[in-house]
């Protein structure tokens, strides 16, 4: 369904801080500043009912005295290392109508649609570093519903930061004056690299500069026309899912729905892959804990774990074989001083995060976002508002078991992996002739 246009009501706003806030440069960590994460993650949420428009501004000029450095703008220092400039120019706010519904759009959200990109203001900047780090579009619908689009920066914020914040806008606006429940801790310091550098380990997930892939995957997807597909597992198909892998492998449903999608993905790509070839798959880690970064960190505190596989053995194996790759990947981040080489790294900008052969996995379905409430109840969907090359796992309304798996693939891979991804069973060599 064609989104219709959306009509604004005048100009975006600015929306500073309600109060003075401090004026200062925020330092980014290695793990902020990746060219890998240099976009904004976008939401969309639909809610029964419309909000009144003056009450969220008041309460989202309220929530940036706490959030500062979202209502500042990002620069470039030393002709590439990137870092906040608090200086409290504010958020950008824009109004919009629009004559749809939301049944319309529930009919038609089990996919993005790319029409809906209507639905966030679109920013006229020359690159990514002059975008506002928080952009809001609030379009009320005829019905009397409401669509909430926001966009931010991932270099400033990552998903479980993104979330504490929506929350946290959300818990003001209910209730005014009352005290934040987790108080935003902004300073990145604490994940500053080593000096000399200490990189004690090989690090699957990036590679150095210029590359040459034996064969780049990413390329060859990138140059066809992209489908966004769709998956729900219910809790039933994730147990039949689990119970290949037991007794002898105790997996959770996030191993076992990544290491499946990830088996999938590669069989769907068809005979042009050599069987000897590595594959990975690049899944997001919260490394919070291995570093004890402190109660209300908002930055980026994930790091990509990386699982590797030849073709031949992810696809001819069983799902055991991909699922314990998985495990050990995570298993390595729950270690400190591996973590710690990895910021170090990262202080190396010529490195780059190895994408030519790999499958990218974020989850957004532990994260909350499905629970933010700004007084007229819980939203009714909440997702992407587009989709890419990158696999989200996204939360399924009503049922906290089950996992929604989102990812665009070429038009000539997509009835392949809908079989995949979806079948009953399969016997644990079955090939069907794609390799």
């Amino acid at each position: 369904m064609e989104a219709p246009d959306c009509m604004y009501r005048g100009e975006a706003l600015s929306i500073p801080p309600s109060a003075p806030t401090p004026k200062h440069s925020l330092y980014l960590s290695n793990l902020d500043d990746q060219n890998f994460l240099r976009f904004s993650i976008k939401y969309l949420y639909l809610f029964n009912k419309s909000l009144n428009l003056d009450v969220l501004k008041s309460s989202l000029a309220r929530v940036l005295v706490d959030y500062y450095p979202l209502a500042g703008r990002l620069r470039t220092v030393d002709h590439q290392k990137l870092e906040v400039d608090c200086n409290g120019q504010g958020a950008l706010f824009a109004e919009a109508f629009t004559h749809t519904t939301l049944h319309q759009l529930l009919e038609s959200s089990k996919t993005p649609n790319k029409s809906w990109k209507k639905f966030l203001y679109k920013v006229e900047a020359h690159t990514f570093v002059d975008v506002p780090p928080l952009v809001v579009q609030v379009t009320r619908l005829g019905c009397g519903g409401m669509i909430l689009c926001t966009a931010i920066n991932h270099c400033v914020c990552d998903g479980i930061g993104t979330s504490q914040f929506l929350h946290a806008w959300a818990q003001l606006t209910k209730k005014p004056e009352a005290e934040l429940t987790i108080m935003p801790f902004h300073w990145r310091h604490v994940l500053k690299p080593r000096h000399p550098a200490q990189v004690k380990f090989r690090h699957a997930g990036y590679t150095a500069p210029n590359p040459t892939p034996q064969v780049d995957l990413l390329k060859f997807i990138q140059s066809q026309p992209l489908v966004a597909t769709s998956f729900t597992l219910t809790p039933s198909h994730v147990l039949r899912l689990k119970k290949e892998c037991v007794p002898s492998l105790k997996c959770t449903s996030f191993e076992t729905v990544a290491a499946h999608t990830w088996r999938s993905w590669i069989r769907s790509v068809g005979q042009s892959l050599p069987s000897k070839l590595t594959v990975k798959l690049l899944f997001s880690v919260n490394v919070r804990r291995t570093v004890d970064l402190p109660q209300g960190y908002y930055g980026n505190g994930f790091l990509l774990a990386c699982a590797e596989s030849s073709v031949e053995d992810l696809v001819d194996g069983n799902l055991r074989h991909g699922v314990k790759l998985v495990q050990e990947a995570k298993a390595r981040l729950k270690e400190e001083e591996y973590v710690r080489s990895m910021v170090d790294l990262l202080e190396d900008k010529t490195v780059k995060t190895d994408l030519s052969t790999s499958l990218v996995i974020s989850q957004w379905s532990r994260l909350g976002l499905e629970e933010v409430d700004f007084g007229e109840g819980k939203p009714l969907h909440m997702g992407p508002l587009t989709s890419d090359i990158y696999c989200l796992f996204l939360p399924v309304a009503g049922d906290a078991n089950a996992v929604r798996v989102l990812l665009s693939v070429p038009a000539t891979m997509v009835e392949r992996f809908q079989y995949h991804m979806m079948r009953r069973s399969r016997e644990e060599n079955e090939e069907n002739g794609f390799f």
